[in-house]
């Protein structure tokens, strides 16, 4: 590894070491394109209208000119040094938007409980975590924006959201005094709204092995959260036997390894150990890996606890994953007493399903079908031209007083009232060598030429 290769290694580790914090993504500033109904900022010279019935607050960095500025019963805009409004004549910029007003969208939008809202701001590259740990666990620091407006949704209030601290509007609370004040002043009601319970507590995870996250019973408003744009529902997986990890809220393809710890076990020093040996190598490119201590069961906290590791493949190569999984469990194998593993199995996702696959089965059935067909038409003229194949009509195939019944050559009954016998022939065929005999029996339905001639 070259010089700049351990520099990089040295800062992703230093990473790794640092308290874990989450950072709220969203704000409801005015210039970004996203809050607004036609996805771009207000025209100059345009209508604005902000939404009559919605607690916001608006943070304006720039200088506009409106025709028409509509204010929430309840809300704030404030003013960046330098930024203001101006008044413009509409009919001079009446090109932009055809004239209809840039509309602020929900302000109630964002949920503290959506995934896609939260960005890790110790993850190394090449790490993940399971979607109810992309959400801010218990011993986490919650940071907002600080030159940014926000406004935070905290859920139907059916448990507290607890979290070490949190830092918003130039203030960080560590303690449910603060906070509370603070969610009850304007700037606070501003900021968070719902019905939901937040809470903090300066509660360090002082085990070197890790700590639950404490968002099991959150996972349901979590998961509900993400698959909201999907209608609910999660995506097919794109291989068969997809595993869902705990904390996971949809099926992925790839493996699972489950890592029994003893008391020396350093989940930091696992989990670089993972970067710094594997990860970087050829083999395992395009791998995304996830490392947290979950319950060995969901209904589970602290009592009886395991390692998760997650090997997710995020491109259309398959396998990398479980040759990952299986090296992990060498790797136990030979350093498991050094690192504090005392155990260790793998789960592992089958092959990926190809793009297009039930159309190919539904085309390739579809032509086997057709080329039978084919050879049907072909082949029936030209066993009833060779002899092999006859028919008769009806009036002429069943004499009076005889049973009904259909025609079957194979077990065609002679004018003796005894079955005839299938005539065998025995020998060595001309293309067969060696001692071993075959017997053959004479089908009818091909044996009719040769009983004529």
């Amino acid at each position: 590894m070259g010089a700049l290769g351990r520099v990089l290694l040295w800062l992703q580790l230093c990473a790794l070491t640092q308290a874990a914090s989450k950072l709220w993504v969203p704000n409801t500033d005015f210039e970004v394109a996203a809050n607004w109904s036609q996805n771009r900022t207000p025209c100059e010279g345009g209508a604005v209208e902000f939404p009559a019935d919605k607690m916001l607050s608006v943070l304006v960095r720039e200088s506009h000119a409106v025709s028409d500025l509509l204010l929430p019963l309840d809300g704030e805009l404030v003013l960046a040094s330098g930024a203001g409004f101006g008044i413009s004549d509409a009919g001079s910029h009446w090109g932009c938007g055809a004239g209809n007003p840039a509309v602020f969208r929900d302000p109630d939008r964002f949920s503290w409980y959506d995934p896609h809202l939260w960005r890790p701001g110790d993850e190394a590259p090449g790490l993940f975590s399971v979607d109810a740990e992309r959400v801010p666990c218990r011993h986490d620091d919650v940071v907002f924006p600080p030159s940014a407006s926000f406004r935070v949704g905290l859920g139907p209030g059916a448990g507290p959201v607890r979290v070490r601290s949190i830092s918003a509007l130039g203030r960080t609370f560590t303690s449910d005094e603060d906070l509370a004040a603070f969610l009850a002043s304007r700037a606070g009601r501003l900021g968070f709204h719902g019905p939901g319970v937040l809470s903090v507590g300066p509660e360090d995870c002082a085990d070197p092995s890790g700590c639950v996250c404490g968002n099991a019973e959150a996972q349901p408003r979590i998961c509900a959260a993400l698959l909201q744009p999907l209608g609910g529902r999660c995506p097919q997986a794109a291989c068969h036997g997809a595993l869902r990890p705990q904390g996971q809220c949809c099926d992925l393809c790839g493996a699972v390894v489950l890592l029994t710890h003893g008391p020396s076990f350093d989940l930091e020093r696992y989990r670089a150990r993972i970067l710094s040996t594997f990860l970087g190598l050829p083999q395992y490119q395009g791998l995304q890996v996830a490392v947290s201590k979950v319950p060995r069961s969901p209904r589970l906290r602290e009592a009886d606890t395991e390692i998760q590791v997650v090997l997710a493949e995020m491109g259309p190569e398959t396998g990398g994953a479980g040759r990952l999984a299986r090296a992990l469990l060498a790797d136990v194998a030979e350093h498991g007493e050094a690192l504090g593993v005392l155990a260790a199995t793998m789960r592992e996702s089958g092959a990926h399903v190809g793009v297009g696959s039930a159309a190919g089965l539904a085309g390739g059935v579809a032509a086997s079908l057709l080329l039978a067909l084919l050879v049907l038409l072909v082949a029936l003229p030209l066993l009833r031209r060779a002899g092999r194949l006859r028919w008769r009509r009806r009036e002429e195939e069943v004499p009076a007083g005889a049973p009904l019944g259909f025609h079957n050559p194979v077990f065609d009954v002679a004018a003796s009232k005894e079955p005839p016998r299938p005539r065998l022939l025995s020998g060595t065929p001309k293309a067969a060598t060696g001692s071993t005999s075959h017997s053959y029996f004479v089908n009818p339905l091909f044996a009719g030429a040769e009983a004529e001639a």
